[in-house]
């Protein structure tokens, strides 16, 4: 039997980590490893077709079955990560598993051509030496801060259809990047490293003026604290019902999640209000040490009082009305983000020049600002001046 042999072997022997198999590039290397007794053209195609495969990721097979390897979510990392320990059985599994997928990882292109007789060109990709055992050993060490499954490949993900599934272009904007509001901006971030710390941290209302930075602000968090375990997963406010279903899965999880609501409003005749008042009173799955639930409105009260509301039938509409409006006070920090007054806004516009490097006369710059707000002044309105200042240099010294 030759090693090209033993390898396949080994990867059709995978238990743990079997959900590989059906990755499309180590699919197609286990295919060209089975291609010794076909065709000439069939060989060459099949190693084409892993190539092709393998660059679209990148040039190095190591890396690429490494990275599948780190963030495959299987039984094995599960009981790891809930603080268990696997068992005599699993760990002698995962420790053959991750020799017999080091081996695939570390197989040359000068490997697979002496095997077929063809003199013209083939593609090259790399590898490179590495101990699977033990960089998983490491990265079960500190999955805490890793996580496993997508949530090692992404940091903001959002609920569809009942399902997490990743952000595909996830809104990069960093803390440094939003100017002004530090009060506001020190109370969330103290709250969400309490949630890193393991300590209790409180479900927060991000309320206020629109473009003022709430949701800009939560979505900073997650971008500054991803390398730290925390995940983002937002909920369209029209699909609360999924909340408790979410907060249970993720409860199994080590690392740190923020369930995301933005623009959060709605009357009391919305079915979604029950859901969202349970899991703010605390059901065992949505208040697990692990979650913390932040939620952005332009609106304080974020259910719509209706003048029905007031005036119907209802003998309790009184307390029905009071039970409305304080759905807000569930939540157990409350953050105001209002619009600035003239000379905040004109801070915040020279703190995002300088940011820039835009060399410009202040008091033409503080003119034309402050045209450009006429509808309102806002962090918003300052930044997109910013962005059609950069587009327009007419401002801009020669």
């Amino acid at each position: 039997m030759t090693d090209l042999e033993k390898t396949l072997i080994g990867l059709h022997s995978l238990a743990i980590f079997r959900s590989l198999l059906s990755d499309g590039v180590i699919m197609k290397l286990a295919a060209l490893l089975d291609a010794g007794e076909t065709p000439l053209t069939e060989q060459v195609s099949r190693y084409a077709d892993f190539a092709g495969a393998l660059f679209a990721h990148g040039t190095d097979l190591t890396d690429y079955i490494w990275s599948r390897v780190a963030q495959n979510d299987n039984p094995y990392v599960r009981k790891r990560a809930l603080g268990q320990t696997a068992g005599e059985i699993l760990d002698a599994c995962v420790q053959n598993e991750l020799a017999a997928l080091q081996a695939a990882a570390q197989i040359t292109p000068a490997d697979i051509r002496a095997r077929i007789r063809y003199d013209g060109f083939l593609p090259n990709w790399q590898t490179h030496e590495t101990d699977f055992v033990s960089e998983y050993r490491r990265l079960m060490d500190g999955i805490a801060h890793t996580g496993y499954g997508i949530y090692a490949r992404h940091h903001m993900l959002r609920v569809r259809n009942g399902q997490i599934v990743p952000v595909g272009c996830p809104d990069p904007i960093r803390l440094s990047e939003l100017k002004g509001y530090d009060r506001q901006k020190a109370l969330v971030t103290g709250n969400t490293l309490a949630l890193l710390s393991g300590k209790p941290a409180a479900n927060v209302l991000l309320y206020g003026d629109a473009g003022t930075g709430k949701s800009s602000t939560v979505k900073a968090l997650a971008n500054e604290f991803k390398d730290r375990g925390l995940r983002l997963v937002e909920i369209d406010r029209r699909h609360l019902n999924d909340i408790e279903s979410v907060a249970e899965t993720l409860s199994q999880n080590p690392l740190k999640f923020i369930l995301f609501i933005d623009d959060l409003s709605f009357t009391h005749q919305n079915d979604d209000f029950g859901a969202l008042k349970a899991a703010l009173e605390g059901s065992a799955s949505v208040r697990a040490s692990n979650i913390a639930i932040y939620a952005t409105s332009n609106r304080r009260h974020i259910v719509k009082e209706l003048f029905s509301d007031r005036e119907g039938d209802d003998i309790h509409r009184g307390e029905t009305i009071e039970e409305l409006i304080s759905l807000s006070h569930r939540f157990g920090l409350t953050v105001g983000y209002f619009k600035p007054d003239r000379q905040t806004y004109l801070n915040i516009v020279h703190a995002l020049k300088d940011d820039y490097g835009i060399a410009v006369d202040d008091d033409r710059l503080d003119l034309e600002a402050e045209r450009f707000a006429s509808a309102g002044r806002s962090p918003r309105a300052a930044r997109q001046f910013i962005d059609a200042l950069r587009r327009n240099r007419n401002l801009t010294k020669e």
